[in-house]
């Protein structure tokens, strides 16, 4: 049987987004109320007693009980906006029931027994859950908190279906009483890797060609047939005064003798 919880309500007549703000910010959250053959009405909600209610798992499938202004019904929790960034319930919409008329909820799924299963215990498997929640059909007193899975029997590659969960006396899943498929709701398989081959790619026609050195020329960093690698063109100069390397070395010119000066002429020869 589910859990017990009650609220209390204030009714509101202000309606549009301006009211709603102006009821957020003074620490209510709009809220509605409908259903069981009676008229919908507005309420406001303590924000920060719903706030933690929602926390809790079992308050969503519970049967609630709402005053507004003296006056009780039974509610279940319909929906609910939240938010977009911030921890804060924008707005609460609860359906009145009847307790003799049948509801239909979607309720959590508790996994049981997946850590000693053979597929996962013995085979390595990995546990895959496909689904989180169920919608299921029944009187308000029959309402579960939510429906168990034991998986402990699965082996490698098996699963559990939706006919193969124990239901409580007086509940049935929704989508197979309307004729739906028996869709999985957990399996064990084993994780296979795949390593992909490296991807070759193929020079496009013209790169590769100018990639290839034409005959006859340096690769980059080596000097070209017939000329010194840079910093040897130096080495093969001759230092001044060297011959260079196979060369015979040239004869030193003679300096020119300095003519010597030519003395008087002799004087006239002596007179006879």
């Amino acid at each position: 049987m589910s859990a017990k919880f009650e609220l209390t309500a204030e009714p509101r007549s202000a309606k549009g987004t301006g009211a709603s703000r102006r009821l957020r910010r003074s620490g209510k959250v709009p809220a509605i109320l409908y259903g069981a053959g009676k008229q919908p009405t507005m309420v406001a909600l303590d924000h920060n007693l719903m706030a933690r209610h929602l926390a809790n798992e079992k308050f969503h499938t519970s049967i609630l009980t709402v005053t507004v202004g003296g006056e009780t019904d039974q509610a279940i929790l319909r929906n609910f906006h939240m938010h977009p960034y911030k921890p804060v319930v924008m707005h609460v919409d609860l359906q009145r029931i009847s307790a003799t008329e049948k509801i239909h909820m979607k309720v959590p799924i508790h996994f049981v027994g997946a850590d000693v299963a053979p597929g996962v215990k013995i085979d390595g498997g990995v546990v895959t859950h496909l689904m989180n929640e169920i919608d299921i059909t029944c009187l308000p007193k029959d309402l579960p908190e939510f429906l168990t899975v034991d998986m402990s029997a699965l082996h490698i590659n098996e699963s559990v279906h939706l006919k193969d969960i124990k239901l409580p006396e007086g509940v049935a899943i929704t989508s197979l009483a309307h004729g739906g498929d028996n869709l999985a709701v957990a399996a064990i398989s084993i994780i296979r890797v795949v390593e992909e081959a490296p991807v070759v790619v193929a020079p496009v026609e013209g790169e590769a060609v100018a990639a290839a050195p034409v005959e006859g020329e340096a690769k980059p960093g080596e000097a070209k047939a017939g000329e010194a690698k840079p910093g040897e063109a130096k080495k093969a100069e001759a230092k001044p005064g060297e011959a260079k390397k196979g060369e015979a070395p040239k004869a030193e010119a003679k300096k020119p003798e300095a003519k010597k000066p030519e003395g008087k002429k002799e004087g006239k020869k002596e007179g006879k």
